[in-house]
């Protein structure tokens, strides 16, 4: 049974209402969800001043997915402050600091490319587009940490299949929202930003690909992603993109922030796989957040099943 929302409520008036409003420098960062700097600068609205930060509030009506993993699930406090967002610094504990004043609303993502009916999506539309669920998957970093969240959203393709993407859309872009007004720690972090991403778009339709919202029963924490990111179980964690503001469907493989950064070390496809050594050590094992002993990396992060068949006939090493 499906538990309804308060139609009365927007997401506007779950998150505060103030408006919210590089090492390297070069075009190819621009091209990677073929825009331009005027075509991202768009998507942001005027920052006339500061004003609080977003904060997390409770979501109703959440069903729990029935094939969630039953493992152990680490704790609040550790997901929100081990964070990868270099937008807010490049330590761990950086963007849970960094963040607190981060606004996100008014929000939209924009939907564009390959695409019948291309559209932009305010945050109270992506609230609304499917019956929220919980999922809790495992999620790993490419350092070798993993955790279990529950995340709170649902699968990419209720969004996608509103647009009705063209036969020529095989990959998905994503572009994330940058100011450096609210970011300033961005233009340290010696990557080319806005921070893009990008999947096949068997993958990007793929159940268990998740437009997410929230986690642990509430919003996203700004340093988690807020308000709205994607997750992907079965990959590494820097192609779960946080704080998505557009998605282009195109016809050729985008490029994305850590391959243009580092090919040889960051591939396209990403796929946690233990035979594969990571950037600068192996990726065999892996260790929980809140547990010193480690653990065997499973083979596409314990998903196989589900995924395994996307990659029939693959050299996983050589499409890493």
């Amino acid at each position: 049974m499906l538990v309804k929302r308060a139609p009365d409520l927007t997401y506007a008036d779950v998150t505060p209402k103030s408006i919210y409003t590089n090492r390297r420098s070069f075009l190819r960062g621009l091209l990677a969800t073929g825009g331009t700097v005027t075509g991202w600068k768009r998507l942001l609205p005027p920052l006339p001043g500061s004003g609080p930060g977003s904060v997390p509030v409770k979501l109703d009506g959440v069903v729990r997915w029935p094939y969630s993993t039953g493992e152990k699930q680490t704790s609040y406090n550790d997901v929100t402050t081990y964070n990868i967002f270099y937008e807010f610094g490049t330590g761990k504990k950086d963007p849970s600091e960094n963040a607190k004043n981060f606004q996100t609303s008014p929000w939209s993502v924009s939907v564009e490319g390959e695409v019948r009916k291309p559209r932009t999506f305010t945050m109270d539309e992506i609230m609304k587009l499917a019956p929220l669920e919980e999922r809790v998957y495992r999620f790993r970093c490419v350092d070798t940490w993993c955790m279990v969240v529950p995340w709170i959203g649902y699968s990419f393709s209720a969004l996608a299949k509103l647009v009705e993407p063209t036969p020529k859309a095989r990959y998905v872009a994503f572009q994330s929202y940058y100011d450096p007004r609210q970011m300033p720690e961005g233009k340290y972090s010696g990557m080319v930003l806005p921070y893009v991403e990008g999947l096949r778009i068997d993958e990007a339709m793929h159940p268990l690909t998740l437009l997410c919202v929230g986690m642990y029963g509430e919003t996203l924490p700004n340093q988690d992603g807020a308000p709205v990111r994607m997750v992907v179980p079965w990959k590494y964690g820097f192609k779960s993109i946080k704080s998505l503001v557009r998605i282009r469907f195109v016809e050729e493989q985008p490029p994305t922030t850590w391959s243009m950064g580092n090919l040889q070390e960051y591939g396209f496809y990403s796929n946690v796989n233990p035979n594969v050594d990571g950037p600068r050590s192996s990726q065999a094992q892996e260790r929980r957040l809140g547990e010193y002993f480690r653990r065997p990396t499973l083979m596409f992060n314990g998903y196989g099943d589900q995924v395994a068949s996307m990659y029939d006939g693959m050299d996983l090493r050589k499409y890493f």
